[in-house]
């Protein structure tokens, strides 16, 4: 055993382990826990994380190595964060030093220093001082862009993307020689206390001033903000947020979805005068850290985020905000497949801060969780002012003659609301232009080479593409069976739904939101700009439309498609279903005029269904909650799932097989624990491997997490585990 000081180092990499080195030996500075140190590990440099520093080690001094540089002389990681870092690992079964990498921004994993705040922002060149407004009459955007220019001596890409005028615009300019661009170095200014607000918070409603003079400031509390779609759930986290900031403390706000980051940043800007540090998946690494930064120094009071904005840093914790988090988004599916709504709920009793989760439809985790009062529940029951919650249609389209997936009811409800003026959602959770493609002659449908699913036909890109693994081929002209010319297209998408609805309404523009239309920068932002406009519309989209959007002249909300969640094999897809047909409807009717839900279903006589429309969520959760507790499913126990997959689907089942017969060794099955597997997956064959599972259902949670904390390192090191990848999913929320 070694005895001087030894720097106990978390790595990245997929060893359940930390590791052992000794002080550099050109540098007598011992580092502190959370610190970035470079270390050699094996034939690599890697950066890695200082956890402790410990007096001796397990291995004799010869077997270690010294660090080869300090990166940092103060903890880049406060030490309740570290502490939360280490604690998910473990909760989680993740690597250490894996689970620490996901803290920190792409550039100081790879042992950057962090960047000076600073600003790019564009002016006129001599050639470009003084054009006439006509100048670039044939390019309006470049010539608004000249003419703001004009009137201020320089502007940032906010101000030109407030005024609609994108980056490939200013870089015309640029090729020109009409403008230049500057990087300024930025002081950030002390915002004043005194001028916090730039707008009057909003007067409260008798139970929105309930809530609110409900929630302690002070100390730990967990909150559950149950408001119905509408009900004013962002004015009671904004006036949470400004008391929290006169206290000199931070707010951190969590939210499920990119898409909703332009509208919540307005809401925030438009409500105060201070910065707001942004993180999401979208941002450049430049970008990213220096929110990051703006985040842990403390210059920006408030801190907005999506999931990986949990392990953000801050100067001065004051309230942790989830909202929508009953959201699916918050679970992370690959890798460290931690949930940053149960997180919030860690970090919030670890910072000592108050905690606020924001739902119309809670989950029913959380909602258990306020039964066994570890969280205080607050209920806004109506929407303010005039709205009023919308009145919902089901029509039973069984025996139904329908016109591209759309009924006689549904088409004559659209115009009637177009006609009026409103304008109209229309809700299909399907991306692509129809999801099958079959020859009429021979019956030969376009399967996945890849996968056990079906291509789904995009014939604005004339592709087919795997929406699970991202195989994508040609649409082939005839069929490559029987040769014949007769391929059809079986099933709505929304691109075939696009056509359908111009064909049917060609005198109102159709807007589609989904992963497709998407994909550039601005394009969501833009569309929603589109809409607020007011003018008479089609929205068509997928669940990117359900979450959170305010749109007031929206008046008809058309589901298309209701059933999927009904006959799922997974126990949460009913859930998930009433979820999103509540948010989705929760769309309807939140300005003057009062909305309207069609829900066009195959089942509309089924209990789920008829609850739903003719009661409200919650009853429908305690439908929900009967059918959880009788089979003994979450949140009346706990789950784990073990996945294991390799192109040769026996050596999986091998593995799990053996997982098995490890923990029923270390703790047999009995009332308090039970082993279902190995089975195949839901979707055996994905991404050309074959895919098995190990579920382990236990009573109680110590007694889950003490089983899979002694029996993990055994997989790891057996022979088994290197021929195939596996994963440890604690309280998985997708089973497939």
């Amino acid at each position: 055993m070694t005895e001087s000081i030894i720097i106990r180092v978390a790595v990245p990499s997929p060893l359940r382990r930390l590791f052992d080195y000794l002080p550099s030996e050109n540098n007598t500075r011992t580092p502190r826990p959370g610190c970035r140190v470079k270390v050699p590990f094996g034939r690599r440099q890697v950066i890695g994380v200082v956890i402790e520093i410990a007096a001796s080690s397990e291995h004799p001094a010869t077997r270690l190595k010294p660090l080869t540089e300090l990166l940092d002389d103060e903890p880049l990681l406060p030490e309740t964060l570290l502490e939360l870092c280490l604690w998910a690992a473990g909760y989680y079964q993740h690597p250490t030093g894996d689970a620490l990498s996901t803290a920190l921004p792409a550039t100081l994993r790879k042992g950057d220093t962090v960047p000076r705040q600073s600003e790019v922002r564009w002016q006129l060149t001599l050639s470009g001082k003084g054009l006439p407004d006509t100048a670039l009459a044939r390019a309006p955007r470049q010539q608004q862009a000249l003419n703001l220019l004009q009137q201020q001596p320089s502007a940032t890409k906010d101000d030109f993307q407030r005024q609609g005028i994108s980056i490939a615009a200013l870089r015309q300019l640029e090729s020109k020689g009409l403008i230049e661009s500057l990087e300024f170095r930025v002081n950030t200014p002390l915002f004043d206390p005194d001028r916090l607000l730039s707008e009057s918070p909003l007067p409260l409603y008798p139970e929105q001033q309930q809530a609110m003079d409900s929630i302690e400031l002070h100390g730990f509390h967990a909150y559950l903000l149950d408001g119905q779609t509408g009900s004013g759930k962002t004015e009671i986290y904004l006036q949470a947020i400004e008391k929290v900031i006169r206290y000199g403390r931070q707010a951190l706000v969590l939210i499920p979805e990119i898409s909703l980051t332009p509208q919540t940043l307005d809401r925030f800007k438009t409500r105060f005068n201070c910065p707001v540090a942004v993180l999401h998946s979208g941002l450049t690494d430049r970008e990213r850290v220096l929110a990051w930064d703006a985040a842990r120094t403390g210059t920006a009071p408030i801190v907005l985020g999506t999931r990986s904005a949990i392990f953000t840093p801050l100067a001065s914790p004051g309230i942790l905000i989830v909202d929508e988090e009953h959201d699916g988004s918050f679970k992370q599916q690959e890798g460290f497949r931690y949930s940053a709504r149960d997180l919030a709920v860690v970090r919030a009793r670890m910072e000592s801060i108050p905690l606020i989760l924001g739902s119309a439809t809670p989950s029913l985790e959380t909602r258990y969780n306020c039964e066994q009062q570890r969280y205080t529940r607050l209920v806004l029951s109506c929407r303010p002012g005039v709205a009023r919650q919308p009145r919902w249609q089901p029509v039973d389209i069984r025996k139904a003659k329908l016109s591209g997936g759309y009924s006689r009811e549904l088409i004559d409800a659209i115009q009637s609301h177009l006609d009026d003026g409103s304008q109209v959602l229309v809700f299909l959770n399907r991306r692509g232009f129809a999801p099958t493609l079959t020859c009429h002659e021979c019956g030969w449908i376009a399967n996945c080479l890849h996968c056990e699913a079906r291509l789904t036909v995009h014939r604005q890109v004339q592709r087919l593409v795997c929406h699970h693994c991202e195989f994508r081929q040609p649409v082939p002209p005839r069929c490559p069976v029987c040769h014949s010319i007769h391929l059809q297209c079986l099933g709505q998408g929304t691109e075939r739904s696009e056509e359908t609805l111009e064909a049917l309404f060609p005198d109102f523009p159709v807007i589609r939101v989904d992963r497709d239309s998407t994909r550039r920068k601005q394009a969501m932002q833009n569309m929603v700009d589109r809409v607020h406009q007011g003018e008479p519309c089609i929205l068509l989209g997928t669940q990117l439309l359900a979450k959170g959007h305010h749109f007031p002249n929206v008046t008809l909300v058309a589901i298309l498609d209701a059933d999927a969640g009904l006959f799922s094999p997974d126990f949460r897809a009913p859930e998930r279903m009433g979820q999103l047909i509540t948010q989705v409807a929760g769309r309807a009717g939140r300005g003057d005029k009062p909305g309207t839900v069609i829900l066009q279903s195959h089942h509309c006589d089924h209990p789920l269904i008829t609850t739903l429309t003719q009661q409200d969520y919650a009853t429908f959760s305690d439908l929900l909650m009967a059918e959880r507790k009788l089979a003994n499913l979450p949140p009346f126990s706990y789950l784990a799932l073990l996945r294991a997959e390799a192109e040769n689907g026996q050596l999986a089942v091998n593995f799990l097989s053996f997982a098995r017969h490890q923990a029923e060794m270390l703790l047999p099955p009995a009332g308090n624990i039970s082993y279902l597997g190995p089975l195949p997956a839901p979707m055996e064959r994905r991404g050309g491997r074959f895919r098995h599972q190990l579920t382990i259902c236990a009573a109680e949670r110590p007694a889950l997490q003490h089983l899979l904390a002694t029996l993990c390192p055994i997989l790891e090191q057996s022979p088994m585990a290197g021929k195939i990848r596996w994963s440890v999913d604690i309280d998985p929320q997708d089973m497939s």
